[in-house]
């Protein structure tokens, strides 16, 4: 009997090279294989790709497993849902029609057998972070994306994805000088945006994010509990709700 609501964020499909992220992909589909034996439905919360643009007649090539795989679970009746995240803020119509997947463009309060959640990728939540909260406008608006789509396949998914990679070494680095930045930052943004939700939704169970690629599971307030995922590149940890309680988990072949 299918039950069980399965959770993952930030596989970044794409980077760092072709073949690391080939062999990511692979593990990929065999997770989603173990999940959808027994999903009542599959959330995909954000960043599954590193980067991803639709043009009207072109996609980024590459992710053929992981579309098939996709496919074949959606077509046998198991809903997946995408959060666009920041680095997928760009998918359009492509991915729900030709593979049935719901796209969510923000956060959602959903319920699953009587408990409440609250699911969100997590970019721009909280205080703070306004440099990014604005270059997110930017990038969300049309006439950009016209601009952007006025450029060749060949040089634009080129030019976004180098300058994707750039922004990841950058952050790479400034962890290696303070190693503990991520959990600084769930706390001092998620954490704060998680409080302000329960202080008007009490009745909330679970908040569940990516974006910070630190698998964290926080009470709060006595009773909910704060979900981040995790990543796809060093933890391969994802969460899964079995109709009665949360667990997060980690992926290995």
């Amino acid at each position: 009997m299918r039950q069980k609501i399965y959770f993952a964020s930030d596989f970044h499909l794409g980077s760092p090279d072709h073949d690391s992220s080939l062999i990511r992909e692979k593990i990929l589909v065999a997770w989603l294989d173990m999940a959808s034996a027994d999903a009542a439905g599959i959330f995909l919360m954000g960043d599954l790709f590193d980067f991803w643009f639709e043009y009207r007649t072109a996609i980024p090539r590459g992710y053929a497993r992981l579309l098939g795989k996709l496919a074949e679970i959606t077509d046998a009746g198991i809903p997946v849902h995408l959060f666009r995240g920041n680095h997928d803020m760009w998918a359009f119509d492509y991915l729900t029609k030709e593979l049935n997947i719901q796209l969510h463009r923000d956060p959602e309060f959903r319920e699953f057998s009587g408990k409440k959640f609250y699911l969100a990728h997590g970019d721009g939540l909280g205080p703070g972070d306004n440099g990014y909260k604005f270059i997110k406008k930017v990038f969300a608006s049309p006439v950009n994306q016209w601009l952007f789509r006025q450029l060749h396949p060949d040089f634009g998914i080129r030019l976004a994805l180098y300058l994707s990679r750039k922004s990841r070494n950058a952050n790479i680095e400034k962890e290696k000088l303070e190693q503990d930045i991520t959990l600084k930052l769930i706390n001092q943004r998620i954490t704060v945006h998680s409080n302000e939700l329960l202080a008007q939704h009490p009745e909330l169970d679970y908040l569940i994010y990516g974006h910070y690629h630190y698998p964290l599971d926080l009470k709060l307030n006595g009773h909910a509990r704060q979900i981040v995922l995790g990543d796809w590149i060093t933890n391969f940890t994802y969460a899964v709700f079995d109709g009665s309680d949360l667990e997060q988990k980690k992926f290995s072949l």
